[in-house]
C-alpha cells in the first residue's frame, strides 16, 4: 500500500526518487486541487494563527507549535506555480496571518512583524523544497530527508531571526530564547504537519474504506491516544520512549500518511500537557519556555524521524509493485518468444526434410549422373540442412522447456551406467577420436532421481560441447560421487578454460560467448536447455573454471 503523494504516471522513476528537471513540473492529483482551495488554505491559516497565539504562547508572544506555516507551505506545492500564482497565493497567505494575529489581539506593530517573519519563512519553505526536493516524494527515504532537512529544517531560520530580533528592539525579550522557541516551534510543525498534508491524497484515503482497515486505524490509534494520556497526563514517571513502539507500528500498517496523522496527535497532546502543567516535563525546575524547548527538541529528535520508517517500507512497497509488474511483464515476453520459436522451429522442419531428401538424391546419382564437384556440393548442402534440422529440434526443445510444456518421469536412475553410455557414444564421433575419454565412480550407491533419456541428452550436450570447444585438452572424464544427499555429475575437460565474465553468460540462450564467427559449429542453444531440463529434474547445474585450467560443468541430483 502506498500512501504519499500520487504522481502521474510519466513523472514517477523507476528506483522511486526521480528529482529530474523535468519532474519539477509535477502535477499532482490531490484531494485540494480546487478553485476554493486557496480560500479554505488562508481560513485555515487563519485560524490555526488564532490557535496558537491564544493557548500555546510559551517564550513571550512566541508560541511554542506552529501550524498555520505548515498548512500554508504544503498547499502552496500542491497546488500549483508560476510568477502570477505566487504572487497571489502569496498575497491571500499575508492576509490570512496577519488577519489570524490581530484577531487573536496582537498590537498592529506586532501584528506586522509577525506576519512579515511568517512570510520569510513560507516562502523559504516553497523555494527550498522546490529546489531540493521537487517531486515532495514522501514516500522514499531520499525524498523524506530531502523535505525535512531543508524544510523543516532550514526554512525557520530566517523567520526566527527576524521575530526574535523584532521580539528584542519592540518588547525587550530574550533574544535567544526568542529565536529557539520560533524555531523549533516552527520545525516541528513544518516536520509533522506538512507532510501528513501532503499524504492527504485520494489513493491512500481510498486504501483505508475497506471495514477492516477502518478498524484497524481505530485501533492503532485509540491505543496512540491511550498511550498520549497516560504518559504526558497520567503517569508520575517519564516513559515517552513507550510511544516509540506504536508509531512505528502504525507506521507499517499505515505508512506516510498514518505516521504523520500520530505525530500531529502526538504534538498536540504534548503541547496541551506543557501549558497546563503536565507530562513529563513538570519535573523540570526551569521557567516555561526552557521546557517548551525541551518538548519541542524531544518531538523533533526523537518521533519524527520516525517519519523515515514509513518512507522505507513505502519505498520497499513501491519497488515490490514494480518488481511485480517487471516479473510480468517478463513472463508475457518469455511466453511470447516460446511460441514464437515453436512457430518457426516447426515452419522450419518440412522444408528443411525436404531439402535433405532432395540432397541425398541428388548425391546418390539418383536424379541423374553427377560430378564430383556436383557431388561434394550435394553433401555440403545435406549438411547445412541437417544444421538447420538439429536448431528447429533444439528451438522447439526450447520452446516447450520454458512453456512447462516438457514432461519429465523421475525415476531412479543408474548414474555410472548412463555415463558410460554417454562417453562411448561421445568417442564415435569424428571430433573425438583423439579424445583420452574415462568415467570415475566414487562411491557406491549413486543412483540418482532423474529422468534417464532427459539426463543423458544434457550430458551429452556437456560432453559435446567439451569436445567441440576443448579438443585442444586431448581429454574428457565423467566423473560421479556423492555429495550430501545428491548425486554430483562432472565433465572435466582440459581446453582453455573460461573467464568469470564468459561464465557469467554461459548459460544465456543464444550466447557463444564472442565464438559466432569461429569455425566450431553452434547455435549457442545447448546450454541453456541443458539448464532448463536440469531444473525440471529438481537438480542444479554449474560450471567450475579459470582460464587455461579446463573447465568442470557439474549437476547434482536428489539422491534416489
Amino acid at each position: 500500500m502506498t500512501n504519499s503523494r500520487v504522481l502521474t504516471a510519466p513523472e514517477i522513476d523507476p528506483v522511486g526518487d526521480s528529482f529530474a528537471p523535468a519532474a519539477r513540473k509535477a502535477t499532482v492529483t490531490s484531494l485540494f486541487n480546487d478553485p476554493i482551495a486557496p480560500i479554505v488554505t488562508v481560513v485555515g491559516v487563519m485560524l490555526l494563527t488564532v490557535l496558537a497565539i491564544s493557548t500555546a504562547r510559551t517564550a513571550g508572544l512566541v508560541a511554542v507549535l506552529w501550524a498555520a506555516n505548515a498548512l500554508a507551505v504544503a498547499q502552496w506545492l500542491r497546488s500549483g506555480r508560476g510568477w502570477s500564482y505566487d504572487l497571489c497565493f502569496g498575497a491571500l497567505i499575508a492576509i490570512g496571518v496577519l488577519s489570524g494575529q490581530f484577531l487573536a489581539g496582537n498590537q498592529p506593530e506586532l501584528a506586522v512583524m509577525f506576519t512579515m517573519a511568517n512570510m520569510v519563512e513560507i516562502i523559504a519553505a516553497v523555494a527550498l523544497a522546490r529546489r531540493f526536493a521537487p517531486t515532495l516524494n514522501l514516500g522514499s527515504v531520499e525524498g523524506a530527508c530531502r523535505f525535512l532537512l531543508s524544510v523543516a529544517l532550514i526554512a525557520p531560520i530566517g523567520g526566527a531571526l527576524l521575530a526574535a530580533t523584532g521580539l528584542s528592539v519592540m518588547m525587550g525579550a530574550d533574544f535567544l530564547t526568542s529565536f529557539k522557541t520560533w524555531w523549533f516551534g516552527h520545525a516541528l510543525g513544518l516536520a509533522v504537519v506538512a507532510p501528513f498534508v501532503l499524504a492527504l491524497d485520494k489513493q491512500p484515503l481510498s486504501n483505508l474504506l475497506s471495514p477492516w482497515r477502518i478498524a484497524e486505524t481505530v485501533f492503532l490509534f485509540g491505543l496512540l491516544v491511550a498511550v498520549c494520556v497516560s504518559v504526558y497526563f497520567i503517569l508520575t514517571v517519564p516513559l515517552g520512549f513507550a510511544m516509540i513502539p506504536v508509531l512505528i507500528l502504525i507506521a507499517a500498517r499505515l505508512r506516510v500518511l498514518g505516521v504523520t496523522a500520530g505525530l500531529v496527535v502526538m504534538a498536540l497532546c504534548a503541547t496541551s500537557a506543557l501549558m497546563l502543567g503536565a507530562g513529563p516535563w513538570r519535573w523540570v525546575d526551569s521557567p516555561l519556555a526552557d521546557r517548551a524547548i525541551l518538548m519541542q527538541l524531544t518531538l523533533l529528535l526523537g518521533y519524527v524521524p520516525i517519519i523515515l520508517v514509513a518512507s522505507l517500507l513505502e519505498e520497499r512497497d513501491r519497488l515490490s509493485e514494480q518488481a511485480k509488474a517487471g516479473q510480468l511483464r517478463a513472463e508475457r515476453a518469455s511466453a511470447a518468444k516460446s511460441r514464437l520459436l515453436a512457430n518457426v522451429a516447426h515452419e522450419i522442419k518440412s522444408p528443411v526434410s525436404g531439402i535433405i531428401g532432395i540432397g541425398d538424391l541428388w548425391s546418390s546419382g539418383q536424379l541423374g549422373q553427377v560430378t564430383q564437384t556436383q557431388k561434394d556440393m550435394a553433401h555440403m548442402l545435406v549438411k547445412t540442412a541437417r544444421q538447420v534440422e538439429a536448431l528447429s529440434h533444439d528451438l522447439l526443445d526450447v520452446a516447450r522447456a520454458e512453456a512447462g510444456a516438457v514432461k519429465v518421469d523421475l525415476r531412479p536412475t543408474d548414474v555410472v551406467g548412463l555415463l558410460q553410455d554417454v562417453s562411448r557414444a561421445v568417442a564415435l564421433r569424428p571430433e573425438a577420436r583423439r579424445m583420452e575419454m574415462t568415467v570415475q565412480a566414487e562411491g557406491n550407491g549413486l543412483i540418482a532421481l532423474a529422468d534417464s533419456q532427459r539426463l543423458a541428452q544434457v550430458i551429452d550436450n556437456l560432453a559435446t560441447n567439451a569436445v567441440k570447444y576443448a579438443a585442444s585438452g586431448r581429454s574428457l572424464t565423467f566423473r560421479a560421487h556423492r555429495v550430501f544427499n545428491a548425486v554430483r555429475i562432472e565433465v572435466i575437460d582440459k581446453g582453455p578454460g573460461l573467464s568469470l565474465e564468459k561464465q557469467a553468460q554461459l548459460f544465456e540462450p543464444f550466447n557463444r560467448l564472442g565464438l559466432e564467427r569461429s569455425a566450431v559449429e553452434g547455435h549457442g542453444i545447448g546450454l541453456a536447455l541443458a539448464k532448463r531440463l536440469v531444473e525440471l529434474q529438481r537438480g542444479s547445474i554449474g560450471v567450475e573454471s579459470s582460464p587455461g585450467e579446463g573447465a568442470t560443468f557439474w549437476i547434482e541430483l536428489p539422491i534416489a
